[in-house]
């Protein structure tokens, strides 16, 4: 797979997973040993995918995801984005209260593909920050 046809489905999957909310492309872009990396609670295969972008849409149903920088070389690239939304709901796993505020936040995730599939993410985004905006951190200093 050329670097360019790994940049269009990682767009794909951004813009039909995250931002319309269409699972089903899930299946088709995901590996089922699909394996994304978080320190806190890992996630493993693409059902446990769905459910997570179900429970962040259910939290931030007018969300969009936009795609910042993308660079990809081999069966690995590397996308720079940014995550706004307005918190209007509560999802299972998040445990906070709608709070009805408006974030921006931005992230950095990089993907493995084998066989035009993604096998691994890795992701790292300003969760804190988030939290921020979303008024549920205590204030520092």
């Amino acid at each position: 797979m050329s670097a360019e046809e790994l940049k269009a489905r990682l767009e794909r999957f951004a813009q039909e997973v995250w931002y319309q909310g269409n699972l089903a492309v899930v299946d088709e872009l995901m590996a089922a040993g699909f394996v994304f990396h978080d320190p806190v609670s890992p996630i493993h295969g693409p059902e446990a995918f769905k459910q997570y972008v179900a429970g962040v849409r259910l939290a931030f149903p007018d969300l969009q995801f936009t795609i910042d920088d993308i660079f990809a070389e081999g069966n690995r690239a590397v996308v720079r984005w940014t995550f706004r939304g307005t918190h209007k709901g509560q999802s299972p796993g998040f445990g906070i209260p709608r709070t009805g505020k408006q974030i921006s936040f931005s992230g950095v995730s990089i993907y493995h593909m084998v066989g035009g599939k993604i096998v691994e993410e890795w992701s790292t985004m300003d969760t804190l920050g988030m939290l921020k905006q979303l008024g549920v951190t205590p204030p520092v200093g």
